[in-house]
């Protein structure tokens, strides 16, 4: 009979026991390296270039216009605006960082590694989602929050005015809540559907640019309720128009007339978008799982 010949080696791995942290210090993992991973950090250089360039255009132009108004007194900008300004920045890094954060993922195979531990299927693509509207309101956001330091500190009114100014920002930064939510929603479903990042940017801008000549057919219509509705037929003018029925001359002096009587219809179709999005991301993400 041979003898064995067979060799156990002693390699040190040991049992862990140290304390196992459970799924909502995953979740916070997962939300704090995708919000990392937007904007960069704990990147190459490469990777920075792109959203770092983004943060200096918009903190510029509200430093600019923070400048303007402490010289000449005139308020060329409500916060507000400044959102919808802002907005064709904003379908640019969701088409950049939305595939970065999925695409990746997908095409590297690492999905089944993650599916692998108690996380819930779900909790993969909500933090991820809450990691992509989390930069895009701090994108939009935090130069607001320049504009309303730049104005609580020239202000002539004392606290009054500064308590004033505090009232005009509360709703430019749930303005750009509103921007974050529903571009999130519908730039990270597009990036889930592909590995390849380059089809899902090119996915993400058509979803927002090639649906705007739509907005302006329907606008020259006829009918006055086709042209009251026809900022429905796109996600950027869905959100102006939710902010013209919620903000009305804030942002956009006369506003009210682009949308009639529908502002109701508006906020309801925002709620059924940003909903339906997550609903196909979670299922989307329980068919990968399953694979």
């Amino acid at each position: 009979m041979p003898e064995p010949t067979g060799v156990i080696h002693d390699i040190g791995y040991q049992r862990y026991t140290g304390t196992r942290l459970g799924r909502r210090h995953v979740f916070g993992a997962l939300y704090l390296h995708g919000l990392r991973t937007a904007f960069g950090l704990g990147r190459s250089a490469k990777a920075k270039i792109f959203p770092w360039l983004v943060v200096s255009i918009v903190v510029v132009v509200a430093a600019g216009l923070t400048a303007v108004r402490t010289q000449t007194g005139q308020v060329v900008m409500t916060y507000a605006q400044f959102a919808d300004a802002m907005s064709w920045l904003v379908i640019f890094f969701v088409a950049v960082v939305g595939p970065e954060l999925v695409s990746r993922d997908l095409g590297s195979g690492v999905l089944p590694l993650y599916f692998s531990r108690p996380l819930p299927r779900g909790d993969y693509a909500l933090a991820k989602l809450g990691a992509l509207g989390t930069a895009l309101w701090l994108l939009l956001g935090a130069p607001q929050l320049v504009m309303f330091l730049g104005a609580a500190f020239t202000t002539k009114t004392g606290i009054r005015g500064v308590w004033d100014e505090l009232l005009d920002l509360l709703p430019g930064l749930l303005y750009a809540a509103l921007w974050a939510v529903v571009f999130a929603s519908v730039g990270l479903l597009i990036a889930s559907l592909t590995s390849k990042r380059a089809f899902a940017a090119g996915g993400i801008v058509a979803a927002f640019l090639m649906t705007a000549p739509i907005v302006a057919t329907l606008s020259i219509m006829p009918s006055r309720a086709v042209n009251e509705l026809a900022m429905l037929a796109s996600p950027s003018s869905l959100v102006e128009g939710v902010g013209i029925y919620t903000l009305g001359d804030r942002l956009h002096p006369g506003g009210l007339g682009l949308i009639g009587d529908f502002g109701p219809v508006y906020l309801a179709a925002a709620i059924l978008l940003v909903a339906g999005c997550v609903a196909l991301l979670l299922l989307r993400y329980r068919k990968v799982a399953a694979r």
